[in-house]
């Protein structure tokens, strides 16, 4: 099922920024010169890698922006397969605005699809284990709404969207408050009934200690598949469980055998290779 794209309110200022950007102050100098205003043709957007899809809401508002006559059609919903040389979506009207919107359109689609392609990979090599993939706050700045849809369209799930989702007490609160109890008791004195509280660990020492304290969540990070095994068996179902830091398609099956909920990756979206997708005139 298609995951739901956040709202045009969110991803038009996106949108706009990106062609204020690349248009400038004197538009595009090289269609202007070149292609005569009327002229009218279609193109289509083809996968040059298998991959999985995201973005086309996106690309759909690139071209809408630039000329509103323009015909944009997905030939794939976003969180579908496709192989290397398939349809991805096709555009219709004036050749000018199409040339206009093209690099915009395809560094958007380009983008969220790699993303939602890496998820997918991850996703894949840990079936047959209740972990879910979840990405983090690593972000591209500006870019999170869409970053985090791309992977849920991937198949994974989301961690909070930002510092006032929920709490989660990191090394360095721990550090600040003097342990890890106190920093629990700490926040569960000063937030709502309603906000989750999730602490990270990186020793079975700081798990004892953090369960004391009956947290949401718990972080358990950089340890072992060993390491994790055993801190699922003493948490017991008392908090959900995550696995983080030094996450890879390598190691991650074993890390789900651990037995952990979750498996938080920050490579999805700070650094997932863009999908390779191109816009082919007729010839």
């Amino acid at each position: 099922m298609r995951p739901t794209p956040p709202p045009r309110v969110i991803l038009e200022p996106l949108v706009r920024a990106a062609l204020t950007e690349d248009l400038g102050l004197a538009g595009d100098l090289t269609t202007n010169a070149i292609v005569p205003p009327q002229a009218e043709t279609h193109a289509l957007f083809v996968a040059r890698k298998a991959g999985v899809v995201a973005g086309l809401d996106l690309a759909a508002l690139t071209f809408q922006l630039v000329d509103p006559a323009l015909t944009f059609s997905a030939a794939k919903p976003d969180g579908a397969k496709v192989t290397a040389g398939e349809t991805i979506a096709f555009v219709r009207g004036k050749a000018a605005s199409i040339l206009v919107a093209e690099r915009v359109a395809l560094n958007f689609l380009g983008h969220l699809s790699g993303v939602a392609t890496a998820t997918a990979s991850f996703v894949a090599a840990v079936e047959g284990h209740k972990a879910q993939i979840v990405c983090t706050r690593k972000t591209t700045p500006g870019l999170r709404a869409v970053e985090k849809y791309a992977v849920r369209a991937g198949g994974g799930y989301n961690h909070r969207f930002g510092l006032n989702d929920a709490v989660l007490i990191k090394d360095n609160h721990i550090a600040i408050a003097g342990g890890v109890a106190e920093a629990l008791r700490r926040a569960k004195r000063n937030v709502g009934h309603l906000v989750k509280i999730e602490v990270e660990v990186d020793s079975l020492g700081q798990l004892h200690e953090a369960l004391t304290e009956a947290p949401d969540a718990i972080l358990l990070d950089n340890m072992s598949p060993a390491q994790l095994a055993e801190a699922v068996e003493i948490v017991d179902g008392r908090a959900i469980t995550e696995a983080s830091g030094g996450v890879s398609l390598d190691n991650v099956a074993e890390i789900a055998k651990s037995g952990v909920d979750l498996i938080s990756i920050g490579w999805l979206t700070h650094s997932a290779p863009v999908l390779d997708i191109g816009l082919d005139f007729p010839a």
